[in-house]
């Protein structure tokens, strides 16, 4: 398992745009990934369960990810994350 502390910067937050996009993004790699933020914990590959988290700006997200494309999802997930998750 990896795991990469970031920081959200997105000026909205994680409504439903960028959270659709991340979905979209985790959904292509096999591994399992998840966020954490605060004691909740979202299955990436869910707009539900990510839109639960409730993060705003600023917010310390840790994700993680398990399986055979672990690398690729952590470092692509994080540079998502770099670019406001599309928006900006």
């Amino acid at each position: 398992m990896m795991s990469r502390d970031i920081t959200l910067t997105n000026p909205s937050g994680l409504h439903a745009r960028p959270a659709a996009l991340l979905v979209a993004l985790a959904k292509s790699f096999t591994s399992n990934v998840t966020v954490r933020y605060k004691e909740k914990t979202a299955n990436a590959k869910s707009i539900l369960s990510i839109l639960s988290l409730g993060a705003s700006q600023g917010a310390p997200l840790t994700v993680m990810a398990e399986g055979a494309d672990e690398s690729a999802a952590i470092d692509q997930i994080s540079a998502a994350f770099s670019n406001n998750l599309g928006e900006i």
